[in-house]
């Protein structure tokens, strides 16, 4: 304790087919930071957001490889903007982000 739990949500794509070159595709990923106190999922939120949307000067400060595509735009979409949600029993409190990723074809 505490840890992070890593789902993909379903996605939507529109314009051109997968297998066309052209074609973008964005997939939506939730992470929820799990602990037994405050400090602790808001300590992993941190981490999570600085590693998938932390950026130094105009680059991104770690490269996300996803085989035969180049990642072209991170967005956080939701952030549970300093709350975390306490648990009905306050044994575990978790603190939900989602972060969505576009891809384009290398």
């Amino acid at each position: 304790m505490p840890y992070t739990i890593l789902d993909s949500l379903p996605g939507e794509f529109s314009g051109p087919p997968l297998w066309d070159w052209h074609a973008d595709a964005a997939w939506t990923y939730q992470v929820t930071s799990v602990g037994e106190r405050e400090d602790q999922v808001q300590w992993l939120a941190d981490r999570v957001r600085a590693g998938v949307v932390g950026r130094i000067g105009d680059r991104w400060t770690y490269d996300l490889r996803v085989p035969q595509t180049r990642v072209i735009d991170r967005e956080l979409d939701h952030d549970a903007g300093g709350e975390p949600s306490v648990s009905a029993a306050a044994v575990i409190v978790s603190y939900v982000q989602r972060f969505t990723i576009t891809v384009t074809s290398a």
